[in-house]
Order: structure tokens, then sequence, then C-alpha cells
């Protein structure tokens, strides 16, 4: 992963979103010699974003198997038959 100053990201970002877009590779943005920002391409966000959307709905998921919130398969039809019809 590339890392680069704020400062440069100042002065150069349309030469860095470049790079970005074509290396689809994460760049770390410091300031004051510490992490400060990612800057990542739309692509890559949004599938990131897709993924984490699918993973907190697997932990709900887990979450309603433990608390005993479950139905049966027939009793998933029938809420799931206005739906399904």
């Amino acid at each position: 992963m590339k890392t680069e100053l704020v400062t440069t990201l100042k002065r150069q970002a349309t030469r860095l979103i470049s790079e970005l877009q074509e290396a689809r590779s994460p760049i770390l943005i410091t300031e004051h010699g510490k992490p400060a920002a990612y800057l990542v391409d739309v692509e890559s966000y949004e599938t990131q974003q897709d993924r984490v959307r699918i993973l907190e709905g697997i932990a709900r998921g887990e979450r309603a198997v433990q608390e005993g919130n479950i139905l049966t398969h027939d009793q998933a039809r029938k809420k799931m038959k206005k739906w399904l019809a």
C-alpha cells in the first residue's frame, strides 16, 4: 500500500486519483507523520460496503438464532406467502 503526505494530496490530487483508479490499491494519507485517512477508489469502496451489509445481516441472523427468534420452514413460508405469490 502506498503512503502519501496530506500536502502531496493537496498539491497532486489529480495524479493520486489517477494512480488510485489504475492500481485499485488504497493510499494511506498521513498528517504530521501519523495516519489520517485512506483514499480508495469508488468501486472498491462500494464493494466493501456491500460486504459489510452482508456480514451485518449474517450477524443479525446469528443473534436471532441465539435469542430463539426462529421459525420453522412452514411458518416462514406462511409469513412470506404474500411476497411469493
